[in-house]
């Protein structure tokens, strides 16, 4: 072990510390911090690796520390039920009945009232036939690692964080699918154009104040988020009452309070309580709808700016199954949906298992299917910020 007289260095500390003075200089940390090593560097110094009496006995390993936690992810839980049999999802929808005239109340002599009339009834069905699937594959040795620890608790220790380690690996790739299934669905909203669904808060607020905030100044702007936490506040409400309005398929459709789904960015939830509520008395009238919460909508970036995190960068699939084009928006704040708009179906997470006796290890193979989807005719609104000359 390498050992280090500190008294020099302490006595500085608390000098310091005792105040009075200015600070006597920039401490060298290098004699009281350990950053550690790995196991090629340590093997450099072999003189650190014996004990200091006889210089001749090897420093054992006195405590282990096995890092191993459980991630359970970031994504919004829009996870569906699954199906053992078949292969198709259908989706069935109907259209609201022609109202016609009542002839009851305008009865004449004599003219029949043929009560035998067919009227049809106006149905249409959407077919999901597609499935994604990957896995991750991992070696266990049998007998060969036991040598390097000292118990079975802590061999089981290790393999337990091996295998937790996989369970990230399949939390964050779920986690970067869903992302890209919301991810989709903005695309396509926004490109459409159709300012119902693809709302231009920054816009809005302009206008309606006569203003000339910038995008990037608005995240952080009292007024503005006032402004975005009362229109965003509408539309549940809106979305509610049967209206072919809020999807692009032109359906009519409405969405029970119950079964709207809101997704916020972190960045802009933290902006809303910090600018906003700490200056009210009653925050719950200017609170954002509660949901959930995402850091970012594809990708941190460098360090999770607001640029980065509010991003949606992406090709995407149109209703009519073509590829659309390129997408790439900044400024996105939230989305709001029916919760059968988008979703993950029919998720099978499973783990098959094959034992080689000739080279003593098991071999795991994590298998993961799952249907990411989305529907264009169930109701989905994207909120926004952007600068006019920076929307799609």
């Amino acid at each position: 072990m390498e050992v280090k007289q500190i008294s020099t260095l302490v006595n500085s500390a608390i000098t310091d510390s005792l105040g009075g003075a200015e600070i006597a200089l920039a401490e060298d940390l290098s004699n009281v911090v350990d950053v550690g090593a790995s196991l090629e560097n340590l093997v450099k110094t072999t003189t650190n690796l014996y004990e200091k009496f006889t210089g001749a006995l090897v420093n054992q390993i006195g405590k282990v520390i096995i890092v191993n936690r459980v991630y359970s992810g970031n994504a919004p839980s829009v996870l569906m039920d699954g199906w053992l049999y078949g292969s198709i999802m259908e989706k069935i929808g109907s259209e609201l009945p022609t109202v016609t005239k009542n002839d009851s109340w305008d009865l004449k002599d004599g003219q029949s009232y043929d009560p035998h009339v067919y009227h049809t009834s106006k149905a249409y069905a959407k077919f999901f036939n597609k499935m994604t699937t990957f896995e991750i594959d991992k070696s266990i040795l049998d007998r060969q690692i036991r040598q390097s620890f000292q118990s079975a608790s802590q061999l089981n220790s290790f393999i337990s964080m091996l295998f937790n380690e996989v369970d990230k690996a399949l939390t964050i790739a779920t986690d970067d699918l869903i992302y890209l299934t919301i991810g989709n669905m903005i695309a396509v909203t926004v490109q459409s154009k159709k300012p119902q669904v693809a709302v231009n808060l920054l816009d809005l607020y302009n206008k309606s104040n006569s203003a000339t905030l910038k995008a990037a100044d608005a995240y952080h702007t009292p007024e503005f988020i006032r402004f975005a936490a009362y229109y965003m506040s509408l539309y549940p409400k809106k979305m509610s009452a049967l209206t072919k309005m809020y999807n692009l398929g032109g359906k009519q459709k409405f969405t029970p309070t119950d079964m709207l789904k809101v997704v916020t960015l972190n960045e802009f939830q933290r902006a809303a309580e910090v600018f906003l509520q700490s200056d009210v008395y009653h925050d719950q009238y200017t609170a954002l709808l509660k949901g959930d919460v995402v850091p970012y909508w594809q990708a941190p970036g460098d360090n999770f700016d607001f640029a980065d995190a509010s991003t949606v960068k992406v090709t995407p699939i149109k209703d009519d199954g073509t590829t659309g084009e390129a997408f790439e928006q900044s400024g996105i704040i939230a989305v709001m949906f029916d919760r059968d708009a988008l979703g993950v179906a029919n998720f099978d997470r499973r783990v098959t298992t094959a034992y080689n006796p000739k080279g003593e290890f098991t071999n795991y193979f994590y298998k993961q299917d799952a249907r990411y989807f989305n529907d264009f005719n169930e109701q989905f609104v994207v909120f926004y910020i952007a600068d006019a000359s920076e929307a799609v």
